[in-house]
């Protein structure tokens, strides 16, 4: 019986001692720990360490995007120089008049298909339009005087030339066999653009200026341009020849 009253007491006292030991550790701050949260503590120490290396990685990322936007100018300088090197061979590659050519003697009396483009000094054929050397007709206000007679082209290849009238009277300027044996694409007057489906008549100056016209050559020959109603002692006229 003395056990069992000495038992009761103690578990008693358990009871009554317990809340007011908890409270005392509440008052001061203090975490009253419970068989097993040893585990949360590991894994709360586990997420403090990831979210640590996680909050340094924008940082590396930034130095990396750093470095690709350093590196991003450069590779647009270069393509800006390409694009530099591109112009300024376009310029370069200008159809020069038969006269700025490799031609051979008596070159005229031989047929256009046994003459080699390679030989003359022609550059190779393109997919993009090369540019002829302007023919200006009334040259230096000379009514009568031309800059070129002849000229000499590739077949298969586009082409861009300008015919310009500097003279102060009226022009019309023929070549209906050349134009009948190219593709005429367009022609070109003060930005305004004719399409065709055929070839020009003629073209008519009645003003000074250019007119542009855009053409791909088909096949070999040698073709007369003239302009239209001028006697023997103010004849304007010259040959297209188009080579292999």
């Amino acid at each position: 019986m003395l056990n069992k009253a000495v038992w009761i007491a103690l578990m008693a006292g358990t009871f009554i001692l317990a809340p007011l030991a908890t409270a005392s550790a509440q008052g001061t701050g203090k975490t009253v720990e419970m068989p097993g949260n040893d585990q949360d503590n590991d894994n709360d120490e586990a997420a403090k360490t990831t979210t640590g290396a996680a909050a340094g990685q924008p940082g590396a990322a930034a130095a990396d995007d750093d470095d690709d936007d350093d590196d991003a100018p450069a590779s647009g300088g270069a393509a800006a120089a390409g694009d530099d090197d591109d112009d300024d061979d376009g310029a370069a590659s200008m159809i020069p008049p038969a006269s700025g050519l490799k031609m051979m003697p008596n070159s005229e009396l031989m047929p256009a298909s046994a003459l080699n483009g390679d030989q003359i000094g022609l550059p190779k054929v393109s997919l993009s339009s090369q540019i002829i050397t302007p023919l200006v007709i009334g040259k230096g206000g000379d009514p009568y005087a031309v800059s070129a007679k002849d000229f000499v082209l590739r077949a298969g290849q586009p082409y861009r030339w300008d015919i310009v009238s500097e003279g102060d009277v009226e022009y019309k300027w023929h070549a209906p066999d050349f134009f009948r044996n190219v593709w005429n694409n367009q022609i070109v007057i003060a930005d305004r653009e004719i399409h065709m489906d055929g070839s020009p008549a003629w073209l008519e100056y009645d003003a000074k200026g250019p007119i542009t016209i855009q053409f791909q050559t088909i096949r070999p020959g040698r073709y007369d341009w003239y302009v239209e109603g001028l006697d023997k002692d103010h004849d304007m006229r010259g040959t297209i020849t188009v080579v292999p």
